[in-house]
């Protein structure tokens, strides 16, 4: 309202009338407003929290999934030089070997070689006195001279009985008695001539002879030892004979390698002791069987030795060439897998372990030959679990996790 003084006219303001609900209406928008916006703001976390949720399930699984498959560590096979011979070791023995015992008791008289003696076939080794079986030769010796007497008695009473019956002087029973006593005097004498023929042969085991061309390796006697042959005493070894001019060397060759193992065909030795010397020998011949323990051949390789230089019991490594060459490939021992089937090795193929069967060859302790099984491109597990399977999922370390779908 305004006042005008000269006319005195009041200008009044024009009164609006305002129903009660419309004035209370930009209040309810208000409201209504931020309800919307709580709401809006709900919905948004609730969202939020789903899409973590969810993204955190998907990183747990691509995690577990991640952490399932086995890491390994992989090597590729080398390939290896062409096997052109194999090397085997064996211990070399005398081609004859022998203990010598005594066969009759005493007391050793005296002994005339001692260990490195090279001695020849018949040469005296020793003497034992043995008064017993002397003195028992002797009574054999005159109980026989007693029969051979009785012998003549009886033949001439058998045919002094045998004439008389032809003129009937005495009875057939009386002369078949003269006969029968000269057939058993007989027997008696015949036996008496095996007891001093035995006696006689133990009086000569009293003297000890070489029974072959050899060297002496032990003498276990000395002057004054009783010597006691008897069955109820252990047997006492005198001297040790090894016959050295040709040795003999027994080598087990694997059965992959038996094709090697030919009669007749040359090997070599070489041993530690002779550095860069190589003997040569010959194979003479194979058991023709496999042990089926070792799964190995047992050849017989000779050698001569006629200077002497190598010694029995030695140890040799023995050289067979094969037939031909034979490709290889190596591998860390650690990547062998022993199964039930058979020896066997995991490669890893599509990011899946598959166990293959392999041959070995040689075994050098930290490396083995593969003969067969493997190629040089395969990637081959070391250090696999026993429980390691076919088929199984494998991630190569140092290779990028696969993305989990």
């Amino acid at each position: 309202m305004t006042d005008d003084p000269v006319s005195g006219y009041v200008e009044r303001a024009p009164v609006v009338v305002v129903e009660p609900g419309r004035a209370r209406s930009p209040r309810r928008h208000l409201a209504l407003l931020g309800v919307a916006l709580v709401v809006g703001a709900l919905g948004l976390a609730v969202v939020s929290g789903i899409r973590a949720r969810s993204a955190a399930d998907a990183t747990l699984r691509q995690t577990t999934a991640q952490a399932a498959v086995a890491v390994v560590t992989v090597v590729s096979p080398k390939p290896g030089a062409p096997t052109q011979e194999i090397l085997l070791p064996g211990t070399t023995q005398a081609f004859t070997d022998a203990p010598i015992f005594a066969r009759t008791s005493g007391y050793v008289k005296g002994w005339y070689f001692d260990i490195g003696a090279h001695v020849k076939q018949g040469q005296l080794l020793a003497e034992i006195e043995s008064p017993e079986v002397d003195q028992q030769l002797l009574q054999a010796r005159a109980d026989l001279e007693t029969a051979r007497a009785n012998l003549r008695q009886a033949q001439i009473t058998a045919d002094r009985w045998q004439e008389l019956l032809r003129t009937d002087s005495v009875s057939r029973q009386e002369t078949d008695q003269a006969v029968s006593t000269f057939n058993a005097t007989k027997a008696t004498v015949d036996s008496n001539v095996a007891n001093v023929r035995r006696l006689e042969q133990l009086q000569g085991f009293e003297k000890i002879y070489a029974p072959f061309d050899g060297v002496i390796t032990a003498r276990n006697v000395d002057i004054g030892v009783l010597i006691n042959a008897g069955a109820s005493a252990p047997a006492q070894e005198m001297f040790h004979m090894a016959a050295i001019q040709r040795l003999r060397v027994f080598v087990a060759v694997p059965e992959l390698y038996s094709r090697a193992a030919r009669p007749g065909s040359s090997a070599t030795l070489t041993l530690e002791e002779f550095p860069g010397r190589p003997f040569h020998g010959t194979l003479v011949r194979t058991a023709n069987a496999i042990d089926l323990a070792s799964r190995t051949l047992n050849v017989e390789v000779d050698v001569d030795n006629a200077g002497g230089e190598l010694l029995p019991g030695s140890y040799v490594f023995v050289h067979l060439a094969l037939p031909k060459q034979i490709a290889s490939v190596t591998v860390p021992a650690s990547t062998l897998l022993f199964r039930a089937e058979g020896l066997h090795v995991a490669v890893v193929r599509d990011g899946q372990a598959q166990l293959v069967p392999v041959t070995i060859g040689r075994d050098d302790g930290a490396v083995v030959e593969i003969r067969s099984g493997l190629q040089p491109t395969d990637q081959v597990i070391v250090g696999p679990s026993d429980s390691l399977t076919s088929g199984t999922h494998v991630r190569i370390a140092g290779t990028p996790a696969a993305v989990a779908r």
